[in-house]
């Protein structure tokens, strides 16, 4: 398999009010151990309340190969968090979605709600599963909130955020 080269991404470090305080590479923020930056995530969900969950390639720098939400990425400098959605949802999943239905689930920050940065969490609502990236994914699945969480607890490998954001958006559906 070729060797993947990753752009080393600038961010926008912001203080407690969303204000930036400083730039600086991805590398850095996360070589440093900073939470202090933004990110989006999103969820997939369809008709019968399942969630589109996919897993990572092996290539991924964080993470690898475990389940992920359904879209995620860094909300890069100068960047909003809206517009960091967009593109990361059309990138990873070939959604463009100004024609989608879609929702702001809400916003978490590292200090109030124990999550690895600041970030907006969004659903779109959808029967079909995406073309997703291969270069982001290798497979996916739909599957019940409470069924997810199940697997989690019985050690499936999953990114960070996973539970604590199902545990926050989903915990009341099956």
């Amino acid at each position: 398999m070729p060797e993947i080269i990753y752009a080393d991404e600038l961010l926008d470090l912001i203080d407690d009010n969303e204000n930036v305080i400083d730039t600086k590479p991805r590398s850095e923020i996360y070589a440093a151990g900073l939470h202090n930056f933004r990110v989006i995530n999103a969820f997939l969900v369809n008709s019968n309340g399942e969630l589109w969950i996919p897993r990572r390639t092996a290539h991924k720098r964080i993470f690898p190969l475990c389940l992920d939400m359904s879209v995620g990425g860094h909300v890069e400098s100068g960047e909003s968090y809206d517009f960091a959605f967009k593109r990361e949802t059309q990138e990873e999943l070939n959604i463009d979605v100004d024609h989608a239905d879609v929702r702001l689930l809400g916003h978490l920050t590292p200090n109030a709600d124990g999550v690895s940065a600041h970030m907006n969490v969004y659903e779109i609502k959808m029967d079909e599963a995406p073309q997703f990236n291969p270069h982001d994914f290798i497979e996916a699945m739909w599957i019940k909130p409470r069924a997810l969480l199940e697997l989690l607890d019985r050690g499936e490998k999953a990114k960070g955020d996973l539970a604590t954001l199902l545990k926050k958006f989903y915990k009341k559906n099956g």
